[in-house]
């Protein structure tokens, strides 16, 4: 049974703090040195001070992070909910093509379960990042962003009359989305999203590092508590504002490794149907067919639309995989080029030695005048099939997916005790 719960959410004083497009972030994972004082120079109460601690002159980054909340409660700055509370929220953005669409969602309390028929992970997870957001947890006790998953259901016409009314808070972001989010504390609302959500299939779209961190958590707390739940944004499947678009690969050290570009060379000859294309029609967004690739060079500078010659180049390297898995043109990818051709093991593909990741076209291609020695732009993964290899219970490989608009962090925080 899947239990979604309300929450007793920690947030911003709006009258405090005076905007939350202030303090309010991307995933700390997205933000750089830069951006980081970018945001604090909006307002030194933002998110990433505890979120992505950096204390000034050095110090323990942790304890700085529970201090600076523990400072800012006490301040005023933040302030806890009495009542429990779901809070919807409405990002309304700009997909490639400029259409404008609308993704709603709610943000609540979700009961921690290992993985399996209730909560389903999508991608494979790295050590680094889960060691870092543990020690986080310890120190500040709450979750400070949520994981963002989909659920199978009709959950949002129910909260959609709630949000007639004035959001309680609104911010448009560089991206030029609009976050729109509304506190709704009604019981009789929150035991039918309850109910609805009762014998939904959970499935991870971000935040995997996040969630087996909580699991970690709640296992060395022990007991039944706070702890036992995680925050969570929960979108419908069927959402008719959801899209999923892909994150392209960048090979670097090649230059230096002239029998790695040789076997690069002649391992797409064999493999791939090649037909030269320009380099401003090198997305193969659209294109029909298994294991469809935009590929170019730093050297060449020629753009080349690659197609999978023969499938059973899959079944001899993907056999014990579902057929939604071998379909997955990240999949194609990291086991017959990166794997077979350049011989890059499962530790170096994870740890990024020679590849780098990018969701934008336009900086794929920017990248060979120097940052990256090859560039390989995928298509998009339909959602359908997302969901179709975490029901055959396999995990896609890293920054298969790249879900769009990223959830902010700092519109609430979960206590955890």
């Amino acid at each position: 049974m899947t239990e979604v719960k309300p929450l007793n959410a920690v947030h911003y004083n709006l009258a405090a703090v005076g905007s939350l497009a202030d303090v309010v972030a991307p995933p700390y994972d997205v933000i750089d040195a830069e951006q980081r004082g970018r945001l604090l120079a909006r307002s030194p109460f933002n998110v990433v001070e505890i979120d992505l601690p950096q204390p000034t002159g050095g110090g323990d980054r942790y304890q700085h992070a529970a201090e600076t909340m523990e400072s800012w409660m006490l301040e005023g700055i933040l302030a806890g909910d009495r009542e429990p509370t779901i809070w919807a929220l409405s990002q309304g953005y700009s997909t490639p093509d400029g259409d404008r669409r609308t993704r709603n969602g709610f943000l609540c309390r979700v009961r921690l379960r290992p993985y399996g028929d209730e909560i389903r992970p999508h991608e494979r997870t790295q050590p680094g990042p889960k060691q870092d957001r543990l020690n986080l947890t310890r120190a500040t006790r709450h979750n400070l962003s949520p994981i963002f998953s989909f659920y199978s259901g009709k959950a949002w016409p129910l909260l959609e009359p709630h949000t007639a009314g004035r959001p309680w808070g609104e911010v448009i972001d560089e991206d030029d989305t609009v976050h729109r989010v509304w506190r709704i504390s009604d019981p009789v609302l929150h035991e039918a999203i309850a109910a609805a959500l009762a014998d939904a299939e959970l499935l991870i779209a971000d935040g995997h590092h996040r969630y087996e961190t909580a699991l970690a958590y709640e296992r060395e707390i022990g007991g039944e508590g706070e702890h036992s739940c995680v925050l969570m944004c929960l979108v419908s499947l069927e959402d008719p504002g959801l899209a999923v678009f892909p994150t392209h690969r960048l090979l670097t050290g090649l230059a230096d490794d002239p029998e790695a570009q040789e076997r690069l060379g002649s391992g797409l000859k064999q493999l791939f149907e090649i037909e030269e294309v320009p380099l401003e029609e090198l997305d193969p967004v659209g294109a029909e067919g298994v294991g469809v690739f935009g590929y170019a060079d730093g050297h060449l500078r020629h753009g080349f639309r690659l197609r999978l010659r023969d499938e059973g180049a899959l079944a001899e390297e993907l056999g014990d995989r579902s057929q939604a898995y071998r379909a997955l043109d990240s999949a194609i990818l990291e086991s017959l080029v990166l794997k077979r051709v350049l011989g890059m093991s499962e530790d170096e593909i994870s740890a990024k030695r020679g590849l780098a990741y990018t969701p934008s076209v336009e900086e794929a291609i920017a990248a060979l005048d120097g940052a990256a020695d090859a560039i390989f732009l995928l298509r998009p993964t339909p959602v359908e099939q997302v969901r179709a290899v975490a029901s055959a219970g396999e995990t896609m490989p890293p920054k298969s997916t790249y879900f769009f608009p990223k959830l902010l962090t700092g519109i609430v925080f979960n206590p955890l005790s």
